[in-house]
């Protein structure tokens, strides 16, 4: 299937490795020209190379509003403008409500919520203008099933879908699809972080198969879906909605 994305122009965030880069090397393999941040800058040039079809490499700390927002206009800068974002970060640190003090909220809020929002108020009124836009940000399916052990996560992921809603249904009608996808357990950085040998947790998902999924909603194909909160979790979500 041809998504349409040959010479679109992306930005994906915090791509060195992980749900990021998958994304961002399966925009690249359909064409589309690509730049990516992380915080070291050997680590997120090994990423582009890797990625190759021309990816560009920025050294960028998206952890609030100002970074996610410098990250946005650096990329539009290197590509002339911009279709495609895709907003991701590094997860908050783990705890409970008991173990996790109040001054931790407002930096988890800055990296989950805050820096989705610099980037998202950087990059959507450029896409109006022009008329095409995609918007994915990678969050948690912790927004529909808490984890536990995860309070901060929760916390922040569960304020940046409502973000996300209302910012779709504002922008639907100029051609710019504003989605979040989901992820459950993947086989990435953080989850092992998080819980060491992931192996006896359930299926765990090929942050390649994720990174399809982030491409198909930035395609052409899914110019009627916007709004949507998609989990990808290999069925660990109980709920029915």
């Amino acid at each position: 299937m041809d998504l349409g994305l040959s010479g679109r122009r992306a930005a994906v965030a915090a791509a060195s490795a992980g749900l990021g880069f998958a994304s961002a090397q399966a925009l690249a393999a359909e064409g589309a020209q690509v730049v990516i941040c992380g915080r070291d800058r050997a680590r997120i040039d090994d990423a582009a190379a890797r990625i190759g079809n021309g990816c560009i490499a920025v050294v960028q700390d998206v952890a609030d509003a100002a970074g996610g927002a410098a990250f946005v206009a650096a990329a539009a800068e290197a590509l002339g403008g911009l279709d495609i974002v895709v907003a991701n970060a590094g997860g908050p640190p783990g705890g409970t409500f008991e173990s996790t003090p109040i001054d931790l909220y407002e930096p988890a809020l800055d990296l989950s919520l805050m820096s989705v929002v610099g980037m998202a108020k950087t990059a959507i009124p450029a896409m109006r203008e022009q008329r095409w836009g995609r918007f994915v940000a990678i969050t948690s399916v912790s927004v529909r099933q808490p984890i536990p052990t995860l309070i901060l996560s929760n916390t922040a992921r569960a304020g940046v879908t409502g973000f996300l809603k209302t910012v779709a249904r504002e922008v639907a009608a100029d051609g710019v699809t504003v989605n979040s996808v989901q992820p459950g357990l993947h086989a990435t950085d953080r989850v092992t972080q998080l819980y060491g040998d992931a192996s006896n947790l359930g299926p765990i998902g090929d942050p390649a198969d994720f990174g399809s999924i982030v491409t198909f909603l930035c395609g052409d194909q899914a110019r009627f879906v916007t709004g949507l909160q998609l989990h990808v979790d290999g069925g660990s979500y109980a709920g029915l909605q």
